[in-house]
């Protein structure tokens, strides 16, 4: 029986999570047992609780209850709090997603123990180091021995890097969740009547990082942006915490008048919204790839990003914070004539990680 301990704390987390512990739950529960630690990253009930909800996670062993404060404060929070765990747990490994401060946290504690690091979603790179994910993507990434890629051109990236051992492509765990999870959104979530939506006839838009939120000249145009949008459509606006709060600091609250803004949405809303929309707005990497699964056009509000796929497949469009680029390309967007899921696995990356996992090299 292997011992496997997770770290999560962000939202992107626990979706991604949630696919491999219900493989552990459904296919391997005589060889694995999981540990599930949450930083409290994201602390609203609406951005955590819920989602292990809807999403049927076990519930965290650990809460850490550690959020807020500058990047380098709150690493090191969870840098010590994450070794007293390990060194409680005794795992044999420490499963680590994406590119957070809980990311990098888990992966330092952990190699600083010399409990070997497997980390999902693994080379993906934007080369733009002013980014903290960027920072904290590449650092989990030296010290992982297992580094799980969900495109070629992230195994490649670690290739061009010189990391060659360990690194396997298995596909995205994100297709595996929007597979078994978009029916249920359409059989049970009622977010559409909610808001008096119909199919296809309304935008959705996301704005959280750092380097929009932070820059009230880009979060001024972004906003502004999506108030010309609501010219000719509703926009639907779940809104971050921190960037509702930002809206409010630079005096920006008059352009969110004729947008429909929500609080964080549960799991099965957003996906109900994400396949429903005519249109996605976006500043998420995760949402960026929904849009691609769903088959919806989305117009991303960066300066680069990590899924180049989508670009170069013609789903998503890069306009960073420029207003006009942002309206034109809302008013160009349309779907497509194909769409090659295949870019990002099977659908099976779960099962192909945990293999991995239990099986080593000779897989």
């Amino acid at each position: 029986m292997k011992k496997i301990l997770t770290v999560v704390g962000a939202r992107p987390q626990f979706i991604k999570a949630a696919a491999i512990s219900r493989v552990i739950r459904t296919d391997f529960a005589d060889r694995v047992e999981e540990v599930l630690v949450h930083t409290g990253q994201h602390y609203d009930d609406n951005m955590s609780k819920v989602f292990f909800e809807e999403l049927d996670v076990p519930k965290p062993k650990y809460n850490l209850e550690i959020s807020g404060g500058h990047h380098g404060a709150m690493t090191g929070r969870m840098l010590e709090a994450i070794e007293k765990v390990l060194l409680q747990e005794q795992p044999d490994w420490l499963m680590i997603y994406g590119d957070t401060n809980s990311t990098l946290a888990g992966a330092l504690a952990a190699a600083k123990l010399h409990i070997p690091v497997a980390h999902v979603e693994a080379g993906l790179r934007s080369f733009n180091m002013r980014m903290p994910e960027e920072v904290n993507r590449i650092l989990a990434d030296r010290v992982s021995s297992l580094l799980f890629c969900p495109t070629q051109s992230a195994a490649d990236n670690l290739k061009a890097e010189g990391l060659l051992k360990g690194v396997h492509n298995v596909g995205d765990v994100m297709y595996d969740v929007a597979l078994f999870y978009r029916e249920r959104a359409r059989q049970h979530s009622t977010v559409l009547g909610r808001l008096g939506l119909a199919r296809g006839a309304f935008a959705l838009a996301t704005c959280h990082r750092a380097e929009n939120t932070d820059d009230p000249v880009r979060l001024s145009a972004i906003l502004s942006s999506l108030a010309e949008v609501s010219k000719h459509e509703s926009v639907i606006f779940p809104l971050h915490p921190r960037t509702r709060k930002l809206i409010g600091d630079y005096g920006l609250s008059r352009y969110l008048t004729n947008l429909t803004v929500t609080d964080p949405l549960p799991f099965l809303d957003m996906v109900a919204l994400e396949q429903d929309a005519h249109v996605i707005l976006t500043d998420s990497g995760g949402v960026q790839k929904e849009a691609f699964f769903y088959g919806v056009p989305c117009i991303t509000m960066r300066d680069e990003t990590e899924w180049i796929e989508t670009v170069e497949l013609g789903w998503n469009q890069l306009v960073g914070a420029d207003s006009q680029k942002i309206v034109q390309s809302y008013f160009s967007a349309k779907p497509p004539a194909t769409r090659n899921s295949s870019v990002y696995g099977s659908g099976t990356a779960a099962v192909t990680i945990l293999r991995i996992l239990l099986e080593g090299e000779r897989w």
